[in-house]
């Protein structure tokens, strides 16, 4: 390997280091956070904000099948009609 090539691979090393750092969320200075929604008294904090809500990523509790097995016998799975 050439020395470029090892500057190179340490340089997006580095950069990929950045990437799973957390801080916690806070407005830009001279920003606040939205105004607590209509009706409200109760305003969000930034985490709860960016949080998804069950309607963006519903979770599925039961699963239909959870092995493969014959069908049974369809009395509405008709042929279609000519």
């Amino acid at each position: 390997m050439r020395k470029s090539h090892l500057i190179l691979i340490a340089v997006c090393a580095l950069a990929l280091t950045g990437c799973g750092n957390r801080r916690v969320l806070k407005p830009l200075a001279g920003h606040d956070l939205p105004p607590a929604p209509y009706g409200s008294g109760y305003r969000p904090n930034a985490d709860q904000l960016i949080k998804p809500k069950v309607e963006a990523r519903p979770e599925r509790n039961v699963d239909v099948r959870v092995r493969s097995e014959e069908r049974a016998d369809d009395p509405f799975n008709l042929p279609p009609e000519n």
